[in-house]
């Protein structure tokens, strides 16, 4: 694991990455102001666990293919676009509760954090990430380059789950706050599935070279 600077470096630079509102963002976000901040939580970690299939990638070194291949990264690219694009039609036109918000039947544990890693792998900025900045930050002279991606990415994993989850407990605050009535109408299902089909279309004009 490479220390000093250069660990300091990486920190800053995947939080900075990780801050600014993006796919991930966004999908808690939705789960937070849908069912609230626990449901943000569990997505949060999905996420993070769905990004660790992006670190073994990386440190086997497939994450080149995706920069490398235009038909393996639009491939991934529209299964992730499409999962999302679904999640928000299936979000819009799901049946309207009869009871009130906090007595409808929220999802499982495990589906919530199945959804949030089907997510994660299928985003192939998480992968772009790995390879685009990772490198920067390994020292051959410090032993295994795998080895050392591969903590790099664990690493990358705690900060996004850190991250998410703040995005996850502010959203689930909002909703809160809003509370009563208006979280019986429509509104809190119109916010999700609008953010799930944003995300779709964000991830199915993604630009390969950025």
């Amino acid at each position: 694991m490479p220390g000093g600077t250069l660990l300091l470096g990486f920190v800053a630079a995947a939080l900075l990455v990780l801050l600014i509102p993006g796919p991930g963002v966004l999908y808690v976000v939705a789960r937070s102001v849908g069912q609230g901040y626990r449901a943000g939580l569990a997505s949060a970690l999905g996420l993070s666990l769905g990004a660790l299939a992006h670190v073994a990638a990386a440190a086997a070194g497939l994450s080149a293919i995706l920069l490398t291949s235009a038909t393996a990264f639009g491939v991934v690219k529209a299964l992730g676009a499409g999962y999302l694009i679904y999640l928000g039609i299936r979000t819009l036109f799901a049946d309207r509760p009869t009871v009130s918000m906090e007595a409808a039947t929220p999802l499982s544990m495990y589906h919530l954090l199945r959804d949030g890693v089907v997510v994660s792998v299928f985003n192939p900025k998480i992968a772009v990430f790995f390879l685009a900045f990772l490198p920067q930050f390994i020292d051959p002279s410090l032993g295994s380059v795998p080895q050392q991606v591969f903590l790099l990415g664990l690493l990358y994993a705690a900060l996004a789950f850190m991250t998410d989850s703040t995005y996850a407990l502010l959203a689930g605050s909002v909703r809160h706050w809003l509370g009563g009535r208006v979280m019986q109408e429509p509104l809190p299902r119109y916010v999700s599935g609008g953010l799930y089909l944003g995300l779709g279309a964000y991830a199915a004009l993604a630009d390969r070279r950025h």
